[in-house]
């Protein structure tokens, strides 16, 4: 069996890890022109699923490895107002870790790298009755038994496979950053946020070198270049925004350093579709505000679930059809979660309702 992956993010570098041990043959294809071109954020959020995940796409040898470079954060939210006095405390159980996504994908990457072939952008493929052939701008073709978009929230495997589904603006925009982790003293939990007036929010996570920090704004409420800031003006106009808060969180903001925008975004969820050989993983099928925190984890367990899938030797289509169920299940509630919590503490715009609109 041949898979074919486009998208060498978290989710299909696990993808292919976890079929290179279960000695299926798989073939990466990332549109970027090499790993470290975009910024996509830093600390991330592990918890008992992605953790779990990582036991069958990462050798035992690389998993304890990078889990060694984890940590442990005190395993519950908890929201103060901008005086930082304490407004909610939510109790999480099961085990929470605070990693680099660098360091996770630096792991990810170091069994698959040979697999991998960069600057290559889909333009399309075609599902045969016993194949698919993915083809690339630069007039490459490539057939294997099963083509996999794990190419994030602009999937262009997503645009063409299913285009009725619908990727939306929360309404919000965050400005991810990194401060010193001594600032962060007495935040440790799995995610600390300090919410204020106008759906401003302060977001503080630490992870074992540094602490994220993250500022939250309805998109209206910012300046309409704000996508196109220095760091130096995004800085001062969060210390703007902030004025009168606590002197910590001010210090935070004015020690704020590789800070970068992103508009944030979340998939509609859809009904199933029907099984062909091609499929989906991660963001490229369930997108979602990262206020729940389960991003990363489910991409993870899509890579593991498509590998146990893949692996199991039965006829193909009931093995993809069986894992779908459960990725579009799981993937499209924890996105109606997710926009729930980004609608209560960050001010996110509720999931668009109805039915999607088919194309004719």
């Amino acid at each position: 069996m041949k898979v074919i992956v486009i998208g060498a993010g978290l989710g299909g570098l696990a993808l292919a890890g976890g079929l290179r041990r279960a000695g299926i043959d798989a073939a990466v294809y990332e549109r970027d022109q090499s790993p470290l071109i975009r910024r996509q954020g830093y600390r991330l959020h592990l918890s008992d699923v992605g953790i779990d995940a990582l036991t069958s796409v990462m050798t035992p040898e690389r998993r304890a490895a990078f889990l060694a470079t984890a940590h442990t954060p005190s395993p519950r939210f908890v929201r103060f107002d901008p005086t930082l006095k304490e407004s909610e405390v939510l109790e999480h159980g099961g085990l929470h870790l605070s990693i680099d996504r660098q360091t996770l994908r630096d792991a990810l990457l170091a069994d698959v790298a040979e697999t991998i072939t960069y600057g290559m952008r889909l333009t399309g493929f075609q599902d045969a009755a016993d194949h698919v052939t993915a083809r690339f701008d630069d007039g490459t073709t490539v057939t294997g038994d099963v083509l996999v978009g794990a190419d994030g929230i602009n999937s262009a495997v997503r645009r063409r496979y299913l285009p009725h589904a619908r990727i939306v603006g929360t309404g919000l925009v965050q400005l991810y950053g990194k401060i010193p982790a001594e600032l962060a003293e007495g935040m440790d939990n799995v995610f600390t946020a300090i919410t204020g007036p106008g759906h401003r929010m302060v977001g503080v996570a630490l992870t074992r070198d540094y602490a994220t920090c993250s500022f939250g704004a309805r998109a209206e409420d910012l300046p309409p270049d704000v996508l196109l800031m220095t760091e130096e003006q995004l800085r001062s106009l969060v210390m703007d925004m902030t004025d009168g808060w606590h002197p910590l969180i001010r210090r935070m903001i004015s020690q704020w350093y590789e800070v970068f925008p992103l508009e944030l975004r979340t998939s509609v969820p859809i009904p199933p579709w029907q099984t062909t050989h091609v499929t989906l993983l991660g963001d490229a099928a369930h997108a979602m505000s990262p206020a729940a925190g389960a991003g990363a984890n489910l991409a993870l367990r899509d890579a593991a679930a498509l590998t146990a899938a893949l692996a199991h030797g039965g006829p193909l289509i009931p093995a993809l059809c069986s894992y779908e169920q459960e990725m579009i299940d799981s993937g499209f509630a924890a996105v109606r979660i997710s926009a729930a919590d980004g609608a209560r503490v960050l001010g996110q715009d509720p999931l668009p309702s109805g039915p999607p609109v088919r194309p004719a």
